[in-house]
């Protein structure tokens, strides 16, 4: 047995030492069939991108159970097996290579900003302008296959794909939706219905004004409604005939909802708890990682948030209390201190994170998974982008959320017994969030996305009567702090000079259910591992 000291989640540490990620959070599910209330909630998260990929989740876990005990396993079988997919020739390759295209750069101005009198620009007008040549042209390389969760996007569209979206179908949607914008010949107008908690709605606009200025020319003409809350709301149950839905995009969903996922503001930076851009946080992420090696760390698990409002948090404080073992964050305080004091690198000096949904999805999941430290991922039925990609065994280690602090225990014990196959589980889920969810695939995912989605229109796009039109220069000169920062950091400054990656088809019949019955006898072995 091993000393108690490893077998506590986590342990006493100062609070200058912790950081907390407060979670924006929306829900989404998958479509496996569930098995019991433990394979009801894990059954969504152990979504894959694509049967290859969900092969090797199944492949580990497996060998798990086939140990007898998880804690006694032969660690040289788990080891063989992941080496044998993650080996050099499985990286991804670069997103566009070596393009030869010639960069045009887009112009930006916010005239004399230090008049007083100075009103914030309008826009000109006129959209950036395309290549002229494409890059295939100029000489470039074929762009690589997405990402198998790309293949989703053809799953979220489906309800529409036979009579495709009518103009009163959009209109339906606004019940629900925050803004409803709309591109025409290339220049984006918005229309406000409801103000989104902080700056949700201003980013999620700011992201799709980037896309169109790296990729000009090529976002189609289209009319989508847009809700920046949580949980999906088009519920599948009240529409007998799925076509009927209205579309309605957001940042999650689950499986009893149609509606369509859209990667999250945050990608663009969340300046109220002083989160920079994604790139910049995976930067000063990595810098983290190769200070403080895996080995390094120490040998618990990790989490902070807010605890007070969500049943599972209550039940993941329980966890080992009389040792403080969870820290939990207070987020009055750093409210109170604009959250100065926080750092998502910092979170980076544990051998385990541990991921638990908030309201729904939790914003923190991507940060947590760019530790190298692996994640102990409590079950949940909701998904983003980000989650279907994931496999579990090969990018997290999934937790029973009806007895977590059991789960948790025998996932810690089991990473300090095999600590080669943990470190593994890990990187791949890091190498997973720099190389699959890198910013080139966030944007080709929205391209590719807002495309399908464009073809289904059965009207021609128009600009509403209540609609303004907005462009970089319109949201990011009247900005200030780190709104401004934020903004200046994360805007597309070229046309790109390269092509989107190239959208996967969808899964086939035999695909969908070769992965379903993986996927359940993946959750059996769970059950197994932790009765």
């Amino acid at each position: 047995m091993k000393h108690e000291e490893e077998t506590r989640l986590v342990p006493p540490a100062p609070e200058e030492e912790e950081e907390a990620i407060e979670d924006g959070t929306a829900r989404k599910k998958g479509s496996a069939a569930r098995l019991g209330r433990w394979s009801a909630a894990a059954a969504t998260i152990l979504r894959t991108r694509g049967v290859r990929s969900f092969m090797v989740g199944f492949v580990v876990l497996a060998l798990l159970v086939g140990a007898g005990r998880w804690i006694d396993l032969d660690a040289s079988l788990l080891q063989g097996s992941m080496r044998s997919t993650t080996g050099a020739g499985q990286r991804r390759p670069p997103h566009h290579g070596n393009s030869m295209a010639a960069l045009v750069p887009i112009p930006f101005s916010c005239g004399n900003e230090t008049s007083p009198s100075q009103k914030p620009p309008t826009c000109t007008g006129t959209a950036p302008p395309p290549l002229q040549t494409s890059p295939r042209a100029a000489g470039g390389p074929p762009p690589p296959l997405c990402p198998d969760y790309f293949r989703y996007i053809h799953d979220d569209l489906r309800p529409w794909r036979g009579a495709g979206i009518t103009r009163e179908a959009v209109e339906r949607a606004r019940r629900h939706a925050f803004f409803r914008l709309v591109v025409v010949g290339g220049r984006a107008y918005v229309e406000t219905y409801q103000h989104a908690f902080q700056t949700r709605d201003v980013f999620t606009q700011w992201g799709i004004l980037q896309l169109m200025r790296r990729y000009a020319g090529r976002v189609p003409d289209l009319d989508i409604m847009f809700a920046c809350d949580d949980p999906g709301q088009v519920r599948a149950a009240d529409f007998p005939t799925p076509s009927d839905a209205p579309p309605m995009f957001r940042y999650c969903k689950d499986n009893a909802t149609l509606d369509i996922v859209f990667p999250d503001w945050s990608f663009w930076g969340w300046p109220e708890v002083n989160i920079r851009p994604w790139p910049q946080m995976l930067e000063e992420v990595a810098r983290e990682n190769e200070r403080l090696r895996w080995s390094e760390r120490q040998p618990y698990a990790f989490w902070k948030g807010n605890p007070h409002i969500y049943r599972i948090r209550h039940e993941l404080m329980k966890c080992n209390v009389t040792d403080g073992a969870l820290a939990c964050s207070t987020r009055n305080q750093e409210v109170r201190n604009g959250f100065k004091d926080s750092s998502i690198p910092k979170q980076c000096i544990y051998r385990y994170k541990i991921y638990v949904e908030g309201n729904a999805w939790s914003v923190s999941e991507k940060y947590i998974l760019a530790c190298d430290s692996p994640v102990l991922f409590v079950t949940t039925i909701f998904q983003d982008i980000l989650s279907r990609g994931l496999v579990a065994g090969k990018h997290y280690w999934p937790i029973n959320r009806d007895h977590t602090c059991k789960s948790i225990k025998v996932a810690v014990d089991w990473g300090n017994e095999h600590p080669a196959q943990a470190q593994l589980i890990g990187e791949q889920g890091s190498r997973f969030m720099r190389e699959e969810m890198s910013m080139d695939y966030i944007y080709d995912y929205m391209l590719h996305l807002l495309t399908e989605y464009a073809k289904l229109l059965r009207y021609k796009p128009t600009v509403p009567e209540n609609a303004v039109e907005i462009c970089t220069e319109s949201i990011a000169c009247p900005a200030q702090g780190l709104h401004r920062e934020c903004m200046m950091d994360s805007m597309e400054r070229h046309v790109a000079g390269f092509e989107p990656c190239t959208l996967p088809p969808p899964f086939t019949a035999e695909e969908a259910k070769e992965i379903a019955d993986r996927e359940a006898e993946v959750l059996r072995n769970v059950e197994k591992i932790e009765s």
